[in-house]
This record gives structure tokens, C-alpha cells and sequence, in this order.
């Protein structure tokens, strides 16, 4: 059976691909949700039903693990899917993302950029303290990132005076962080943009060993850890379905560069998840 992900749009690729090389030998199920995309702006309750739908989609398929791709759809409706869809394991992308952040950390300063809904739902500060007690965490709503990588715009003046203009009040900090999570799985994209941006808002600081982490790679060791036949048949090459809610074109253009491989648009199926 395959492992299932999905997320509002193209950003879960990033997870997918950090997957795929974690898990060279299994199956994947892909589904981005772009009809409803950004969930970051969404009540919890239509992410909730959003996730439930989504996920509902990719479990009818056959699953042996169903990935939350998406921060928001993490912070709302994780507890949700695992009741359920017990005892089918459901891992998200924030306990992973708080593991690797509170890693990287030596000061306990931690900075996460995120959507509107997952820092308002205060998952990552609850799961960082978890680990850390003492962490001190900074949060900050960037919904205009989503729209950037969603565009694949990851460079040029509009990109860095965007990055500038959320990142600032976090950085230039009485205390600054010494790590910066990216609380959104399209942030990754951005990452070298956000990198310059930091550099020129800290100067020396950067110098210092500011670091950059996300939570795809720390996620993939997890959905191994929760699979007993965890790298599939030796020597082999998983399959990857990609499912899209709306704008299969436009999903293979953006979504190549998330996914790090071309994407044809004709092997994208469309699906209707419903109202």
C-alpha cells in the first residue's frame, strides 16, 4: 500500500520529496488541494473539513500511512484524523519541525515564520516548549509567502522587500533567534531569498551561525520510524500518484520546483473533493 500526502497546494512537495528520499522503495499518493488553497487564511473548522475531505480521498486508495503536508492542516486536524482513521499511523509536520528546530538551537531562541492559522492555533509554541521548556518562541504570520511560492516567485525586489518587511521585527530583537523555522511547507522554496533577506537585516549576526530549518526532512524520519517494511522492495523505485483539486497545469509548472523533477501536467488527475 502507498503512503498518502497531502497538503492545500504544491508547498507539501517539499515534504513528498524529502520522502521519496527517505523511502526510496515505497509508493506515494500526492494531493494538493489547490481549488481551496491557502488554508492559512481558513477558519479551523473548514480546515478541519478541508482535511477530513482530503484525506478521506487518499485513505479510500489504500494507505499504510497518511502524511499532513501542510502546517495548518497540522496544527487543527491532526488529533482529528488520527481518531479518525485509527489505527492507520497520521503524522503531521509539526512535532518534526519543533525536534528539529529545538536541535539546531544552542540559546533556545527560536523564530517561526508561519501561515495566520497555524500561529494562531500556538501549535508550534506548544510542541517546542514540550521539548524546551525554556525556548523562547517567536512567531510571525507571513500569508504572503504562500502566494510567492505558490507564483514561483523566489527572487527579485518584490521577494526580498516582502521577506524584509515580515522578517525585521523578528530579527532585529532584543535577544535575536538563532534559529528560524519555516512553519509552512512552501516556505522552503523561499529559502534562499529569506537567507539574503536575514543577511542584510543582521549584518555580523548572521555570522554567528543563524540557522534555516524546516520540517520535511526531520517528518520523513518519523513516517519511517512509523513503518515496519520501511524502505519497500530492495533495490527498487517507488511509483508517485499526483492528485490536484484544480489547475492541474499550473500545479506541474509550480510544483517541479518543490518537487526538485519535472512534473507533466498530463499525469496530474484531477479530483473533486466536495464543497
Amino acid at each position: 500500500m502507498a503512503i498518502g500526502v497531502f497538503d492545500s497546494g504544491v508547498g507539501g512537495l517539499t515534504v513528498l520529496r524529502a520522502l521519496r528520499r527517505e523511502l526510496p522503495g515505497r509508493d506515494f499518493i500526492y494531493l494538493g488541494d489547490t481549488a481551496r488553497l491557502p488554508y492559512g487564511t481558513k477558519s479551523a473548522a473548514s480546515v478541519v473539513r478541508y482535511a477530513e475531505q482530503a484525506a478521506d480521498a487518499l485513505v479510500a486508495r489504500g494507505l499504510s500511512c497518511l502524511v499532513i503536508a501542510c502546517n495548518t492542516a497540522s496544527a487543527v486536524a491532526l488529533d482529528v484524523l488520527r481518531r479518525r482513521y485509527a489505527p492507520l499511523p497520521v503524522v503531521g509536520v509539526i512535532e518534526p519541525g519543533a525536534a528539529a528546530a529545538v536541535a539546531a538551537s544552542r540559546s533556545g531562541r527560536i523564530a517561526v515564520i508561519a501561515t495566520e492559522g497555524t500561529v494562531n492555533a500556538g501549535a508550534y509554541d506548544a510542541a517546542i516548549r514540550r521539548l524546551r521548556p525554556d525556548a523562547r518562541v517567536l512567531s510571525a504570520a507571513c500569508a504572503l509567502f504562500v502566494a510567492l511560492a505558490e507564483e514561483g516567485w523566489t527572487e527579485g525586489e518584490i521577494v526580498e522587500l516582502t521577506i524584509r518587511r515580515y522578517l525585521e521585527p523578528l530579527l532585529q530583537a532584543a535577544a535575536p533567534p538563532d534559529v528560524l523555522l519555516l512553519g509552512c511547507t512552501h516556505f522552503p522554496v523561499l529559502a534562499a531569498a529569506i537567507r539574503q533577506a536575514m543577511g542584510q537585516v543582521m549584518g555580523e549576526a548572521m555570522d554567528q551561525g543563524l540557522a534555516i530549518v524546516d520540517s520535511a526532512a526531520t517528518t520523513a524520519s518519523v513516517v519511517r520510524s512509523e513503518l515496519r517494511d520501511a524502505t519497500g522492495p530492495a533495490g527498487s523505485r517507488g511509483s508517485v500518484r499526483l492528485l490536484a483539486t484544480d489547475g492541474v497545469a499550473r500545479f506541474a509548472r509550480v510544483g517541479s520546483s518543490f518537487l526538485g523533477e519535472a512534473i507533466v501536467a498530463d499525469a496530474v488527475e484531477l479530483v473533486d473533493l466536495g464543497r
